[in-house]
C-alpha cells in the first residue's frame, strides 16, 4: 500500500525520536543524562487536578458541547487575554483545542492554499515548516544573527516578502533560542508585516515564562490593523506543567476561527470537558503557580548560562525566557573532528550519554539546544559531561 506523497514530504519530529532514543537506553540500564524535553519538570498544580477530579466526578465526560470549546473555558481565555495583554476578545473568536501545536496546524491548514509563502525566522521551532508543508505551503526561511541574540528587524522582514507571502509565524519567546523581543521590537516587525497584509500566526506559548523583567508583547496588541491580522495561539502546557492533558487554543478574526471550527468538527470533535474545566480552573487563579516556576525557570537558566557560556569554543546568547539554552558549538567542530551539529549530538550521545538535540533540527547547524527544564543536578551533570566532552 503506498503511502501519500503529501506524508512522504514530512519528517518525524527530532525532538520526540531522540526522547525515545534516550528512555530506551536507561532502561537498558545505561547512565544517559537527557537535556531534550520540551516540558517542565513540575507537576500539574493540586487546584487543576482537583478541578478535574471534581468535574469527573460530576459526569463531564460525555462530547464538548460546543465542539469549539466550553464557554466557561473560552470566559477564562478571554479574560486572561484581557487581563495579561489588554486584548478583548469574544468567545466566539476563541476555538480550544487539542494543544496548541493542533491550533497552529489548523491555522495553517485553513488559511494556506498550494504555493502560498509562510515566513519562518531561523533558529524555529521544529514543527513549523513540516506543519507548513502539510497545509500544503512553502516555508521561507529567514536567517537570524545571532550577534542580535537571533532577533530579526523590519528590514529582514521586508526583504522576505514577496506576492505569494501568505503568513509569518512569530514565537517569543523563542524555542529553541529562548530571546524575547521587547515590546518596541515587536511593533517593528508587527507594522511591516499589517502594511503589506501578512497574516501573523503568534505562538504565546512561553509569554508567561519571560526573565530579566523583559514582558512580551502580543503582536495583535500592536494596532487595529495587526489584531485584524493576528491569530493568537497559546495553551496550558507549559505555563501549568500540564503537557500531557493537550489543551490549548487560539483567538483571531471570527471568520478564521469559524473555519477552524468547522475543520475541528470533522477531527477531534474537541477537547474532553474535564480538561478543559481544569484549564478554565487555573486561568481563573493559577494561586502563585505561574510565577513560583518562572522563578525556577530564570534561576537554572542563567546557573547553566553562566557555566556553559566558559566552556572552550562556545558561545551563548542569554535566554531572557521559555527553559532552553541554544549553544554555538561549531568552535569545537574542527578539534572534535566533526562537521555539523549532528554529528556533533552523535558524538556527545555515544561517548559521554548525554542527550542534546543538534540546531540542524531548528534550522541553525552551528548549535545544540539544550533544556533546562529540570533539576539543577541534572543541569550540573549535562554541563559536567560536556565539559569532559569537549576536553
Amino acid at each position: 500500500m503506498n503511502l501519500s506523497t503529501r506524508i512522504n514530504a514530512l519528517h518525524e519530529s527530532p525532538t520526540m525520536k531522540l526522547t525515545a532514543r534516550a528512555a530506551r537506553m536507561k532502561a537498558e540500564g545505561i547512565d544517559v543524562v537527557a537535556m531534550t524535553a520540551g516540558e517542565p519538570d513540575f507537576d500539574t498544580p493540586e487546584h487543576i487536578k482537583a478541578a478535574a477530579i471534581e468535574a469527573i466526578r460530576r459526569g463531564e465526560t460525555k462530547y464538548p458541547k460546543p465542539a469549539s470549546g466550553l464557554p466557561a473555558l473560552k470566559s477564562a481565555i478571554c479574560a486572561a487575554l484581557l487581563r495579561n495583554q489588554g486584548l478583548t476578545y469574544r468567545p466566539e473568536q476563541v476555538i480550544v483545542t487539542c494543544g496548541a501545536k493542533l491550533a497552529i496546524q489548523k491555522t495553517l491548514t485553513v488559511l494556506i492554499n498550494p504555493g502560498d509563502e509562510v515566513l519562518i525566522p531561523t533558529p524555529y521551532w521544529v514543527s513549523y515548516p513540516e506543519l507548513v508543508k502539510l497545509a500544503g505551503g512553502t516555508p521561507v526561511l529567514i536567517e537570524s544573527d545571532e550577534r542580535r541574540d537571533f532577533k530579526l528587524t523590519p528590514e529582514q522582514v521586508r526583504a522576505a516578502i514577496t506576492p505569494r507571502t501568505k503568513a509569518f509565524l512569530y514565537c517569543s519567546p523563542s524555542n529553541p533560542a529562548s530571546f524575547t523581543y521587547t515590546p518596541e521590537e515587536t511593533r517593528g516587525l508587527v507594522q511591516v508585516l499589517a502594511t503589506a497584509g501578512v497574516a501573523i500566526i503568534s505562538d504565546e506559548i512561553y509569554d508567561s515564562l519571560t526573565f530579566g523583567g523583559v514582558k512580551p508583547l502580543s503582536p495583535a496588541a500592536v494596532s487595529a490593523e495587526a489584531y485584524a491580522r493576528t491569530i493568537t495561539i497559546n495553551g496550558a502546557s507549559k505555563i501549568f506543567a500540564m503537557t500531557g492533558w493537550r489543551v490549548g487554543f487560539a483567538a483571531g478574526p471570527v471568520h478564521v476561527i469559524e473555519a477552524m471550527i468547522k475543520l475541528q468538527s470533522q477531527g477531534t470533535s474537541g477537547v474532553a470537558p474535564f480538561i478543559q474545566l481544569a484549564y478554565a480552573e487555573g486561568l481563573k487563579d493559577d494561586r502563585g503557580e505561574i510565577e513560583r516556576m518562572r522563578r525556577d525557570f530564570e534561576r537554572r537558566g542563567r546557573h547553566m548560562y553562566d557555566r556553559v557560556k566558559r566552556l572552550p569554543g562556545v558561545t551563548c546568547v542569554e535566554p531572557t525566557g521559555a527553559y532552553y539554552l541554544f549553544p554555538n558549538v561549531s568552535g569545537t567542530f574542527a578539534r572534535l573532528r566533526v562537521r555539523d551539529s549532528d554529528e556533533f549530538a552523535e558524538r556527545l550521545l555515544n561517548e559521554a550519554h548525554l542527550v542534546v538535540i543538534p540546531g540542524s533540527a531548528f534550522g541553525s547547524d552551528r548549535h545544540i539546544r539544550m533544556s533546562f527544564a529540570t533539576s539543577m543536578a541534572q543541569i550540573d551533570a549535562a554541563v559536567d559531561r560536556l565539559e569532559a566532552f569537549l576536553k
